[in-house]
């Protein structure tokens, strides 16, 4: 598992119109090629009548599914510009499909890979990005006395508290990066005079929106 990568919100759209065509941008995360594929096929039904249905997708740790269709276009001016603009943001595990509908001028094969190129990146732009972190959840079990100091401590820190559960003793869950659950133990051990019990939990993906610059 990857200790960190990009990629799209669920799913989101977005329209422009280039010289009276429509572009209609369909944006969505896919974890496999069926799923890409699926998603693909749905916006083709959706929009049978459209003129081109143009779709990139990338997948996997290593990008290792990479495809891109012109559906129509000439070759190389509108599934290549949409794959280019996934790479360009370095997204994973993301399926864009552009639905156009001709409105009567041609644009050429500059014009066809620019207008691709937009209205993938504004699609993009619509759903949102996130990065997503490989966060280990760190269970802390202290006496209630230890209760105001670590929880000023955390929430002043840059982990992250989960849940605070008030039982017998008072459990604290945090989202640990990682590779910094050693720092982690370590860092909580000296605040409270390793009065504490700390165990590891599960590893799970945490979401965080960033800017698409």
């Amino acid at each position: 598992m990857l200790p960190q990568y990009y990629t799209v919100k669920e799913y989101g759209e977005n329209e422009i119109v280039i010289e009276r065509s429509r572009f209609i941008s369909y944006v969505s995360r896919a974890e496999s090629e069926e799923e890409a594929q699926a998603f693909i096929q749905t916006i083709k039904k959706k929009h049978w009548d459209a003129t081109h249905n143009c779709s990139a997708y990338i997948i996997g740790e290593n990008n290792h599914i990479q495809k891109a269709n012109d559906d129509g276009e000439p070759s190389g001016t509108a599934g290549v510009p949409i794959l280019e603009v996934l790479k360009k943001k370095n997204l994973k595990d993301t399926v864009v499909v552009i639905t156009r509908y001709f409105g009567g001028i041609k644009l050429g094969a500059g014009g066809l890979i620019r207008a691709y190129g937009k209205a993938t990146s504004e699609g993009i732009k619509t759903t949102g990005i996130v990065e997503r972190k490989l966060m280990r959840i760190t269970h802390t079990k202290a006496d209630y006395t230890w209760l105001g100091k670590i929880e000023n401590e955390l929430r002043n820190s840059l982990y992250q508290i989960k849940e605070i559960h008030y039982l017998d003793q008072v459990e604290i869950e945090s989202y640990v990066e990682e590779s910094d659950v050693p720092n982690f133990i370590a860092w909580m051990t000296e605040l409270t005079n390793g009065q504490t019990k700390i165990t590891k939990g599960e590893v799970l993906y945490l979401e965080e929106e960033v800017s698409d610059s």
